[in-house]
């Protein structure tokens, strides 16, 4: 299977990063790290790629990355570099290749410090004598003085560097350092070519897929969780009962702490399967004896220290992201009634909960249930600029109510 075939609804940028990475190859074969200036070529050293919450941002910069690094015997023969089987793809796609650095945060941004070390790792030579690839997933985290940081790196990589930046969108990243990027856009993918993914890639059955798929409206990454984690479809049925528990004040307070609660819950579990593993490596990594009653060598109270930092941020950014999560299938949720509404002929995303978007469409009219998406996103705007999360929901359900 190629490295292009979990391109999911994304056919005019495969057709895009397929004829850059043929021109890449041509450079490495030809001993070049850059195109002889005035010679057109499809690849250049930046690229952004850009588009909504799941269309797979960072998939298709991984898969780009593994076609930098392809092998295979067939590209001699003309063939589109990125077979999947040869050694440098396979190692780029499970995470093993020594050229390709894929940065990600659990964090709320990425800060100076950890951008410089990012830098230091560019400027290194490609072992393999390919490229040396820097994925950067989360590029909109990147704080502006990292930003400011990135940007040398960026506009002037070392020899067979290639930066591969993932984001939201062009506003999330700052001007300078796109506008020294190629952008690529990537869309929505189909459901439909979500539900075959799943089917195909993950083995789930078709009516759970095109039920997850749909729900999803065309999010990979939160159709697979939903068709693959009980946990996560129990906890999107809790949301969509929201909508109608908030008829009184006591019913909003109460369902905003309900909300609230459940992404600290979240927050909790992955503190429960990560924390705990990463404390005992590092202490055993600064000499301390097995068992966690065991004293710590001398001077090692800093680097503790730092994890605890940095596990609190984590376990900030999971509870926002859960809290997030949910925001957007309330979005949702009131779109499907905005839909009945009007008459629309778009597909109603959250069938399971018919009932209820009958009774809400039928009760309200779009210009109360457009307020209502309006609070959710307020809601939204509130958490980003890091208002109590208790106190930005407990006003978006009021305000759910009075709409």
């Amino acid at each position: 299977m190629a490295v292009w075939d979990d391109l999911v609804g994304q056919e005019k940028v495969t057709e895009q990063l397929a004829a850059a990475a043929r021109d890449a190859d041509t450079l490495v074969t030809a001993g070049r790290g850059a195109p002889d200036s005035g010679v057109a070529s499809k690849m250049t050293h930046a690229w952004l790629f850009t588009g909504p919450p799941g269309s797979g941002r960072s998939t298709v910069a991984r898969a780009f990355a593994a076609a930098l690094q392809c092998v295979s015997p067939d590209r001699a023969l003309g063939g589109v570099p990125g077979c999947g089987f040869c050694d440098g793809c396979h190692t780029a796609l499970v995470g093993t290749h020594a050229d390709v650095d894929v940065i990600r945060t659990d964090q709320l941004s990425i800060g100076v410090k950890d951008t410089r070390d990012l830098v230091r790792r560019s400027a290194m030579s490609p072992a393999g004598g390919r490229w040396q690839v820097m994925l950067l997933e989360d590029a909109d985290r990147l704080t502006e003085g990292a930003g400011n940081v990135l940007l040398k790196a960026v506009e002037e990589p070392a020899p067979r560097t290639v930066w591969l930046l993932c984001a939201p969108s062009l506003e999330d990243v700052l001007p300078t350092i796109r506008s020294r990027c190629r952008n690529l856009t990537l869309r929505t993918p189909p459901v439909h070519a979500v539900a075959e993914v799943l089917m195909r890639r993950d083995g789930i059955e078709p009516e759970l897929a095109a039920s997850a798929a749909r729900a999803t409206q065309g999010h990979i990454g939160r159709a697979r969780r939903l068709a693959t984690d009980e946990r996560a479809r129990a906890r999107r049925a809790a949301v969509l009962k929201l909508p109608l528990r908030v008829d009184d004040i006591g019913g909003c307070l109460k369902a905003a702490q309900e909300l609230i609660d459940a992404a600290a819950e979240d927050a909790k579990q992955v503190a429960e399967d990560v924390d705990g593993k990463e404390t005992e490596e590092l202490r055993a990594a600064l000499g301390a004896a097995a068992g966690t009653g065991s004293r710590m060598p001398r001077g090692t109270a800093g680097a503790m220290k730092d994890l605890q930092d940095r596990q609190k941020r984590r376990a900030t950014r999971t509870q926002r992201d859960s809290l997030d999560l949910a925001l957007v299938e309330l979005t949702g949720f009131y779109r499907d009634v905005l839909a009945l509404q009007l008459g629309s002929s778009v597909a109603i995303a959250n069938t399971e909960v018919q009932s209820s978007l009958d009774r809400i469409a039928s009760a309200s009219t779009p210009e109360s249930t457009l307020r209502r998406i309006e609070a959710v996103g307020a809601c939204r705007i509130a958490l980003d600029r890091n208002v109590s999360p208790l106190l930005a929901v407990e006003s978006m359900t009021m305000g759910l109510r009075a709409g």
